[in-house]
């Protein structure tokens, strides 16, 4: 598909918007209605070559009383999915008094498969508006115009000339994500919620496969993503992937839990010749949609800051201390934020036994760094990945990158078949300076800045080459581990002597503890005498209360000081301003 064809469908789509609902509906709305007749108006084109077949073989199941015609159907189809209704879009424009009614029997008449699509659009729902607006006829024309097509069939003329070339599968896949893309910006709110920004997908896929594309063989694997939204992450990393291995099979499980996210996502799932039923509808956390499946490839961008409490019944027993499901047997943080749960999700789904093992790549903001003290369910998840040597690198990207957060946010870049010079160390990459991203000259939401394509490549080269610089930082694992130990003191009565319990110990007083996290490199022992008993001779600390913590702190590692001025450079900018001011008083007394 030429660029020229691809614009002229997306702004002919677009302009139905405004030609057709605009007395109707608000432009926030638009989408409701533009993105399901859409996709039906594709799967329309796509069934109408063998439509009387599959009639004529539904109405010989019927007769013979057969209630699962659904294989033989979609054999006839030639898709995953097929229509039992005597109408077209086309035919539909034959009976204008009766389109509502032959509308709905059209909508009845698609697999059980559409039929979900079509109910997490909740587009039944707009059926009285569209009739009550007389907007139903008008909008079915439209979609039927001779200006575009959206068959993968050319159109051509009496003499045999194309005028419109053959949409593919892919490039009906991408207008619809052009359009989806068009419409989140005209509603920002929304855009951050369901939709990472492209150059961010892009950077990710880079990640996940450029370290082992020649290790990309013939065969097939398998693409998650957990919270998979409109699909966009699904989508960009197939077409990374066959880019590599044009010859290899790549199969995109998903899901989702917004059902209009989830209806966008599955329509173009069904839009690609993709099977749609690798798409969940559901949490990811209290509902998990492919218990029995690992991947070879997994990308997401779950939601941060948001609480999994509606899903803690699934995932706690009822006093909300033993974890019942064992993706998350690690622990669990704060009910708060459960982003980090999606992580242990996808590192349960790894592939243990594969040459390649499995790749992650997962984008969070900075809690999952360093939220939670050691022993709690943060620093226990932290610990367990590191301990197991699953983290590969972490990049810090600028702020104001995505739509709906201005934030600090970090990839996460998982492998548990990582290279030896890679083994028991973790990259961190810095890319937050100028040096990486270009200014937008319009802010989209709170998106203010974007990635070019030479940027992507940069910071992938950086990640390759896995070296020391100005903006990576090659560390030991256990570099961010530390012993937390209490430090006790003991309480005293009036007159200064210390109380003791029935065994002659000293209590402690607990207005007198603190805390110390004693890296793990250091010596606890060493580090008590150094460090604590010259200024507290009576202290102690009990090791069976040590717990292991950690945690990752970017700005220590790439934190630059800036020395103070001079006094005298300082002192002669005061004098300066001084002379100024002097002046404009003698200019004001004197005028």
């Amino acid at each position: 598909m030429t660029n020229t064809q691809h614009n002229q469908i997306v702004g002919f789509i677009w302009s139905i918007a405004d030609d057709v609902l605009r007395d109707v509906y608000t432009r926030g709305k638009y989408r409701d209605i533009i993105l399901p007749f859409t996709v039906l108006r594709r799967l329309d084109a796509l069934l109408e070559p063998t439509k009387d077949k599959v009639l004529e073989m539904h109405g010989k199941l019927d007769k013979m009383k057969i209630d699962n015609q659904s294989p033989q159907l979609k054999k006839i189809a030639g898709y995953v999915f097929y229509n039992t209704s005597p109408y077209t879009f086309k035919k539909l424009l034959n009976e204008p008094g009766n389109i509502r009614q032959n509308l709905e029997n059209y909508l009845d008449g698609f697999s059980s498969n559409v039929q979900d699509i079509i109910s997490k659009f909740k587009l039944r729902n707009q059926l009285d508006t569209m009739e009550e607006g007389n907007i139903t006829f008008p909008l079915i024309e439209k979609f039927c115009s001779s200006q575009i097509n959206l068959s993968p069939d050319p159109v051509k003329n009496k003499d045999g000339e194309i005028i419109h070339e053959g949409l593919s599968n892919l490039g009906m896949g991408y207008v619809f994500e052009e359009l989806i893309r068009k419409f989140n910006e005209e509603n920002n709110e929304e855009a951050g919620e369901h939709f990472t920004p492209r150059e961010i997908i892009k950077l990710m896929t880079h990640l996940i496969f450029e370290p082992i594309k020649k290790k990309i063989k013939d065969g097939t694997y398998l693409i998650y993503d957990p919270a998979c939204g409109s699909g966009g992450m699904l989508t960009e990393a197939e077409n990374f992937a066959k880019e590599i291995n044009p010859k290899a099979t790549f199969h995109l499980y998903g899901q989702e839990v917004n059902p209009e996210t989830f209806a966008i996502c599955k329509a173009d799932m069904l839009i690609k010749d993709e099977d749609p039923d690798k798409i969940a509808f559901g949490s990811t956390l209290s509902n998990d949609g492919f218990p029995n499946l690992q991947f070879d490839f997994m990308l997401t961008n779950p939601p941060y800051g948001k609480s999994w409490k509606i899903d803690q019944e699934a995932i706690l027993d009822k006093k909300g201390k033993e974890i019942l499901d064992h993706r998350f047997r690690i622990g669990t943080p704060r009910v708060n934020d459960g982003q980090l749960l999606f992580m242990l999700n996808m590192v349960s789904k790894m592939k243990k036994d594969s040459e390649l093992g499995s790749r992650i790549a997962s984008v969070h903001n900075g809690s999952a760094l360093f939220t939670g003290d050691a022993g709690q369910g943060e620093s226990e998840i932290r610990k367990y990945l590191l301990e197991n040597d699953l983290i590969e690198a972490i990049l810090a990207l600028p702020n104001d990158l995505f739509y709906n957060t201005g934030i600090p946010t970090y990839i996460f870049v998982l492998n548990n078949r990582k290279e030896k010079a890679r083994q028991g160390k973790l990259q961190l990459i810095n890319v937050t300076s100028e040096t990486f991203y270009a200014k937008l000259r319009r802010p989209l939401g709170k998106k203010r800045v974007e990635f070019s394509a030479e940027h992507v490549k940069e910071i992938t080269r950086i990640f390759l080459d896995f070296k020391e610089s100005e903006c990576s930082k090659i560390l030991d694992n256990i570099d961010f581990g530390y012993n937390h130990i209490i430090v006790h003191r003991p309480a005293r009565d009036e007159k200064g002597n210390v109380i003791t319990d029935k065994k002659g110990q000293p209590k402690s007083d607990p207005a007198l503890r603190d805390i110390e996290n004693i890296p793990l490199k250091d010596d606890v022992q060493e580090f008590f005498k150094q460090e604590v008993l010259p200024f507290a001779t009576d202290a102690w600390y009990d090791e069976k209360e040590t717990k292991i913590g950690y945690e990752i702190n970017f700005a220590k590692y790439f934190y630059k000081h800036i020395p103070p001025r001079p006094l005298t450079e300082i002192a002669n900018d005061i004098l300066a301003i001084e002379q100024e001011t002097d002046g404009l008083l003698k200019e004001i007394i004197e005028g």
